[in-house]
């Protein structure tokens, strides 16, 4: 029986995720900043472990209780929707210490194994602003394109050891947390010269007729994860397929 470790399943994709993998029959090992029992089934296959990606403390300790794993699913990360020009400096760091930085040390974490076992999984799961530009998220973009690049590259890096690194990239999910998981550091980000073109963005969310759902996520993660073809991207949902480059 195979184990997958997710990062980020507190809510949203990572969540969903994790409870697709365990009704496909793996042992899931669920990892939170604040760990939360009830939000998944109770069963001997799934495991809740505290982890934030960007402390490595807990990332040897997540890891060392759990064990070997099969793959690793790169799903934390932070939402950042404004204007670029007032946006801090502090507030992209802090977006690029999980979404980019920590993404990197958890795979850096894992890869001792995976290399010694001549197997093993990385899904990262990045974004469809990715595949199109869209405006007020440059930073957050900014921080998947790193992503993106990191693992085309470590792709290649791994292929001598049979490991295999995937990128799945989400479109427009409304049910997500993306912005309310940005708190405060999105306060101001939208200043008064902004204001009507922002308004008109996101009234443009509004309208789109073709979306994400959380499960259209988890399914484009277990593809990938299972994925012997040699593909690196998986783009999920509709609205990211019609994104994609044919």
């Amino acid at each position: 029986m195979k184990t997958v470790l997710i990062t980020g399943c507190s809510s949203g994709y990572g969540l969903e995720t994790a409870r697709h993998f365990h009704a496909q029959g793996w042992n899931v090992i669920a990892t939170m900043r604040t760990p939360r029992e009830d939000v998944l089934p109770r069963s001997d296959r799934l495991r809740v472990i505290a982890l934030d990606v960007t402390k490595p403390e807990q990332i040897a300790a997540a890891l060392e209780a759990s064990g070997p794993i099969d793959v690793l699913v790169n799903n934390a990360g932070i939402g950042l929707l404004g204007a670029f020009e007032v946006t801090p400096m502090s507030t992209a760091r802090e977006v690029f210490e999980t979404n980019t930085f920590g993404v990197m040390a958890m795979t850096q974490a894992v890869l001792p194994q995976f290399r010694a076992r001549k197997s093993g999984v990385i899904v990262n799961v990045t974004s469809s602003a990715t595949l199109s530009p869209m405006p007020l998220v440059a930073v957050y973009t900014a921080s998947k394109m790193a992503i993106e690049g990191f693992t085309a590259s470590l792709a290649f890096e791994l292929e001598a050891f049979d490991v295999r690194v995937k990128l799945v990239e989400p479109g427009y999910c409304p049910n997500t947390s993306f912005t309310s998981n940005g708190g405060s550091r999105m306060e101001g980000l939208i200043p008064e010269a902004y204001a009507p073109f922002a308004a008109r963005i996101f009234a443009s969310f509004r309208q789109l007729a073709a979306v994400t759902r959380e499960s259209d996520v988890a399914e484009g993660v277990w593809r990938a994860a299972n994925d012997a073809t040699g593909r690196l991207r998986f783009p999920a949902g509709p609205d990211a397929v019609a994104l994609a480059p044919a």
